[in-house]
C-alpha cells in the first residue's frame, strides 16, 4: 500500500492525517479534480462517489471545519482537540471501512436545548469522528445538488442567508401580496421519513456505499441515561448532514410550488407564502398540508395559519405598515424577549463576576445579536435597548459596590460630587432606581464604549 501524510498546518502545529495514494482515493485520474464540484449525470460516480469523500484535499477542508465549528464531545468523550491525534492512529481503518462500505456510525448523544417560544428542542449530537466524515460527505454531496435546489429555499445553503430571505419576503408583501400562509411543521427533524429521504437521496446518487453511510447516519442509535435508543424517523438536528437532507426532502415541495407559480420563501422547515386574498390563502394552505401530507410530515395547526403578513413573525422579524404603505421591518416580540431575558442572565445581580467580566460576554452576545436584526428599521427600539442594557449594567455595578462607604468612596473617586455621591450611599439598597439617573455622570456611556459593550443603535 502506498501511504503519504496529508500535513495540516494551524497556529504552527503540524498535524499529519494518513492518506492513500491520490490515484487509488480519488479514482483513475488521481487529479482530485472529484472534491470540487462537477454537475454532470446526477447519479454519476458510482464507484468513485466515495474516493471523493476520502480524497486528501477533502478531509483536509473537513477536519479544518469542524476544529473551527468546535462543538462539545459526543457519547466517547473525544474532543476536537483530540480528533487529529486519533485520526493519525487510526484514519487508515477506518478509510478502509468507507471504502468497503462496512463503517458503522456511533450512537448520537442526546441533548436539549430551550426554545425561544417556550419548550424545548431535542439535539443529536454525533461524536467528532462522525461529524468529521458527515462534514467530508457534505462537501462532496453539497456542491452537486445545491444548484439543483429551488431559488426560493434559503436555509443552510452556501451563499444564502436568513437576511436574504426577509428580504424577498418583504418584498413580496410590498408588491400587494398582504396575506401569508404560515406553515409551521410538527417536529420535522424529528419525524422525516427514512425511507422517504433515502428514496429522494437514490434519485441523485449511485454509490451504493453512499448510500448505506447515509442511511446508517439516519438509523444512529441514540443515547439516553447509557441506553441506547433505536430510531425510525428524523434526521436529528447537531450533524453536518442533517441540514442537507432536509433540503433534499423538502425541495419537493418547492418545486411543486413554483410549477404552481406561487410568491414563497422557506429557510429549512419555515415556509411563509405570500398571497392576495385570504380565500387564495386557505386554497394554498390546503394544498400545502397535502403535499406535505405525502412525504409524511404534519402541518402544525395550532402554530400554522393564514392572516395578514404583519400579524405573524418570520425568523425573527415582522412587518410593519409606515407611512404610505410601505412595509418595513422590526425585530419580533418574542425575539425581542428572548434576547431581555438573555441579558437578564448575563447581568445577574448574584453572579459575582467583575463588570469587565460581564462587559465581556454582553460584548459576544450582544455582536452576533446586532449582526443578525441589522435590518430591523426601528432605531428608536434599539435606542430604548441601548438605554435599558447600560441601566442593568450601573445597577449591577451598583449592587457590587454594596455598602454604602464603599460606593461613596467609588463615586468620588470617579468625579461625582459629595452632594451626589452621598444621595446614592444614603440608599443602597435602592439599586435599580439609584442606577437611572445618579450614575449617569460617572459610569458613562463612553466607559461603557471602553469596555467594549456594543451599541445595538449605531
Amino acid at each position: 500500500m502506498n501511504l503519504g501524510k496529508a500535513r495540516l498546518q494551524k497556529s504552527g502545529e503540524q498535524l499529519e492525517l494518513p492518506y492513500e495514494d491520490a490515484g487509488e482515493a480519488g479514482g483513475a485520474d488521481g487529479s482530485g479534480e472529484a472534491f470540487r464540484a462537477k454537475r454532470g449525470d446526477e447519479r454519476s460516480g458510482t464507484d468513485r462517489l466515495m474516493g471523493e469523500v476520502v480524497e486528501r484535499a477533502n478531509l483536509k477542508a473537513a477536519l479544518k471545519r469542524v476544529r473551527q465549528n468546535k462543538g462539545g464531545p459526543g457519547i466517547d468523550g473525544m474532543t476536537v482537540g483530540e480528533l487529529p491525534e486519533y485520526l493519525r492512529r487510526e484514519w487508515i481503518r477506518i478509510r478502509e471501512e468507507l471504502l468497503a462500505g462496512k463503517y458503522q456510525p456511533q450512537p448520537v448523544k442526546r441533548q436539549t436545548i430551550p426554545k425561544a417560544g417556550g419548550g424545548e428542542r431535542e439535539l443529536g449530537i454525533p461524536t467528532v469522528l462522525d461529524r468529521f466524515i458527515q462534514q467530508a460527505l457534505l462537501q462532496v454531496l453539497q456542491p452537486r445538488w445545491d444548484p439543483g435546489f429551488s431559488d426560493h429555499s434559503y436555509g443552510f445553503r452556501p451563499k444564502r442567508r436568513a437576511l436574504q430571505a426577509i428580504e424577498r419576503a418583504q418584498r413580496y408583501v410590498q408588491e400587494g401580496r398582504r396575506v401569508v400562509v404560515d406553515v409551521d411543521l410538527a417536529k420535522f427533524f424529528d419525524r422525516a421519513n427514512h425511507g422517504i429521504v433515502m428514496e429522494r437521496v437514490a434519485r441523485k446518487i449511485a454509490d451504493k456505499r453512499v448510500l448505506g453511510l447515509i442511511r446508517r447516519y439516519l438509523e444512529a442509535g441514540v443515547m439516553v441515561s447509557g441506553v441506547e435508543v433505536e430510531r425510525r424517523e428524523g434526521t436529528p438536528q447537531g450533524g453536518p448532514l442533517s441540514p442537507l437532507l432536509a433540503n433534499v426532502l423538502l425541495d419537493e415541495v418547492d418545486k411543486e410550488l413554483e410549477k404552481r407559480g406561487h410568491a414563497f420563501v422557506r429557510y429549512a422547515d419555515d415556509l411563509d407564502a405570500y398571497v392576495r386574498t385570504k380565500a387564495a390563502g386557505e386554497r394554498v394552505y390546503e394544498g400545502l398540508k397535502r403535499l406535505f401530507g405525502r412525504l409524511r410530515l404534519v402541518v402544525n395547526e395550532d402554530k400554522s395559519a393564514v392572516d395578514l403578513a404583519w400579524k405573524r413573525d418570520f425568523l425573527g422579524y415582522r412587518f410593519w405598515v409606515a407611512e404610505g404603505r410601505r412595509i418595513r421591518r422590526r425585530v419580533a416580540g418574542k425575539a425581542l424577549g428572548a434576547m431581555k431575558q438573555r441579558v437578564r442572565e448575563i447581568t445577574n445581580r448574584n453572579g459575582g463576576r467583575s463588570l469587565t467580566a460581564v462587559a465581556a460576554e454582553l460584548k459576544a452576545y450582544l455582536t452576533g445579536w446586532r449582526e443578525y436584526f441589522q435590518q430591523a428599521e426601528t432605531p428608536g427600539v434599539f435606542r430604548d435597548l441601548d438605554g435599558w442594557v447600560r441601566h442593568r449594567l450601573r445597577c449591577l455595578q451598583l449592587r457590587q459596590w454594596k455598602r454604602g462607604t464603599t460606593v461613596y468612596r467609588e463615586m468620588r473617586a470617579r468625579g461625582a460630587s459629595s452632594d451626589t455621591a452621598a444621595q446614592v450611599a444614603a440608599n443602597t439598597r435602592s439599586w435599580w432606581r439609584n442606577s437611572a439617573k445618579l450614575l449617569n455622570s460617572v459610569l458613562t456611556n463612553r466607559f461603557f464604549d471602553e469596555l467594549g459593550v456594543p451599541r445595538l443603535a449605531s
